[in-house]
């Protein structure tokens, strides 16, 4: 690809060519990498009148002419920023090919878990999709660096992998079932979570015992470890006899989720008598 030189003579024409050698078409960068890599913010103002650059949100910038995806995004959070920010929840089931429920007339949400805060911009791009952060989670694992490749063995233990099925998606990392199916049970409880995290159970017939123990070890929502093994039972999955529980705290005593629920005799948590008739 090739590139029309800016003659400004206060302008280092290399230097454009390199930041646009450099960006993919759904590559986003900072004003931050750009200081970091040597593009003062007056140059880069120069870059965007002089058409090269475009910024779809302040502090922000894409190449002219490139697209913006939520991969992209995603990418620039993890591999530019280094943020500790993963797909998981509802939006990593839905990606691996769970999701039970077609939303419509509503843009699919990207759900983003880890200990730092979502950037400011990330919330205010044109997407078709909404970014959202959803917080820490439910977890207690330190936080991990998600950028650099050598370290899949501690994304593993952690229930997090990086994707490599996917074209644009190649290499960012997401939740896999058994941690993002525990990361939906931790969202604010209702009969219509309940609802969807049941039928979103009902398909999970392959989910990795010894992978489970350690998240429901390193989980600190009671809440969560309660639905999530209550929906599992109620499916009577082949797994789920393998997990052992010894030394997972369930906490003490009932906990309800939905006013005028069922109470589950395992796990005291109550829920919706109408389960049954929701899965159709």
């Amino acid at each position: 690809m090739s590139y029309i030189l800016i003659t400004m003579s206060d302008q280092n024409p290399g230097k454009i060519n390199r930041l646009l050698a450099s960006l993919g078409d759904s590559t986003l960068v900072t004003s931050r990498w750009l200081r970091e890599h040597g593009y003062a913010s007056n140059l880069v103002a120069r870059y965007v009148a002089s058409g090269w650059l475009e910024s779809p949100a302040r502090g922000v910038y894409l190449r002219k002419g490139g697209h913006l995806s939520w991969q992209g995004v995603l990418r620039t959070l993890q591999v530019g920023e280094g943020l500790s920010l993963h797909v998981g929840g509802r939006f990593a089931l839905a990606w691996r090919g769970y999701e039970h429920y077609l939303r419509l007339g509503t843009s699919a949400t990207v759900t983003l878990y880890g200990p730092e805060p979502l950037p400011g911009w990330a919330g205010k791009l044109p997407l078709k999709e909404r970014v959202v952060g959803c917080g820490k989670g439910p977890f207690d694992f330190p936080a991990l660096r998600l950028s650099g490749g050598a370290m899949d063995d501690a994304l593993r233990e952690r229930g997090l992998e990086r994707l490599s099925h996917d074209s644009e998606a190649d290499g960012l990392v997401f939740a896999t079932p058994e941690r993002a199916m525990l990361e939906l049970c931790d969202a604010p409880a209702d009969a219509a979570l309940v609802y969807e995290a049941d039928a979103l159970m009902q398909g999970m017939a392959n989910l990795r015992p010894k992978r489970l123990e350690t998240l429901l070890h390193h989980c600190v929502s009671i809440k969560a470890k309660r639905l999530f093994l209550a929906l599992a039972e109620r499916h009577g999955h082949a797994w789920l006899p393998h997990v052992s529980l010894e030394g997972v705290d369930l906490g003490r005593g009932k906990r309800s989720l939905v006013p005028g629920g069922r109470l589950h005799p395992t796990y005291h948590i109550t829920l919706p008598a109408d389960l049954d008739e929701q899965l159709g």
